[in-house]
């Protein structure tokens, strides 16, 4: 197929927080592939090798790859194994990954169709595609989302300044931001000391997650309480955690109460 011959092209771009490498994972194994896909998706990731896409509805899409270079591009066909709308192997998918800062990855999409109409109706239906996609793929990279939480409040209840900051270390990026009631701090530099001011102040100081994370593409919401060396609450509110494509947290914005 020529670009003669599909002259009608539909593009969208996309910041995913995961590694390029991480993303192509999503072309090349069947089981990640079906995950923004459907059940019974698959995708064979070599030159002539058979797509497979299974919608709600029973609904079937099929195609064959065209190119493929990881961690970058891959090419396909697409079109209906039912129905009518296009036949199978009809339109050309192009999909190119590029690396961004933060280690996050740009997925550019370019879908060419032989008939405007064609192209016109799949406009919502690759804006929400993708939206799935996102979604599964952060969900992979930040799985352990929970345990991050976990880490920072230790690192607030940890008396020790070298083990404190050992821990700080392994889970955040050195430039850091907090925001709260009592915190405007740029970087690693100024939450040091800030932390060991908690502990010259407040000794005994405790902070522990309560409930369930909350995710959704590297922003993480999570309830906790503060409690003194007594083991009485002095407060409790929920953190907005912000994560970058290597699940290192970015940023901290409290709310208390």
């Amino acid at each position: 197929m020529t670009a003669d011959l599909l002259p009608h092209c539909l593009d969208r771009s996309i910041l995913i927080q995961a590694s390029r490498e991480d993303v192509f994972r999503f072309f090349t194994e069947n089981d990640r592939w079906a995950s923004w896909w459907g059940a019974g998706s698959t995708i064979e990731p070599r030159p002539g090798g058979r797509v497979r896409i299974c919608l709600p509805g029973g609904v079937e899409i099929g195609g064959t790859v065209v190119e493929i270079a990881p961690p970058r591009r891959i090419v396909f066909t697409y079109g209906f194994l039912s129905g009518t709308p296009f036949p199978a192997g009809s339109t050309r998918v192009t999909i190119v990954l590029d690396e961004e800062a933060g280690g996050s990855t740009r997925l550019g999409l370019s879908h060419a169709f032989a008939e405007a109409a064609a192209r016109d109706e799949h406009v919502q239906g690759w804006r929400y595609q993708l939206s799935v996609f996102a979604n599964v793929a952060a969900n992979v990279v930040h799985a352990g989302a929970a345990a991050r939480v976990d880490d920072w409040c230790a690192a607030w209840s940890e008396p020790d300044a070298a083990a404190r900051e050992a821990r700080l270390d392994r889970i955040a990026v050195p430039d850091i931001r907090l925001r709260d009631r009592f915190s405007a701090i740029e970087g690693m530099d100024d939450l040091r000391p800030h932390l060991a001011a908690v502990h010259r102040f407040m000794p005994g100081m405790r902070l522990r997650r309560t409930g369930d994370v909350r995710h959704c593409q590297g922003a993480v919401l999570a309830d906790w309480i503060a409690s003194g060396a007594d083991g009485q609450e002095r407060g409790r509110g929920t953190s907005l955690f912000l994560f970058n494509a290597e699940a290192r947290i970015t940023s901290v914005t409290g709310f208390w109460g």
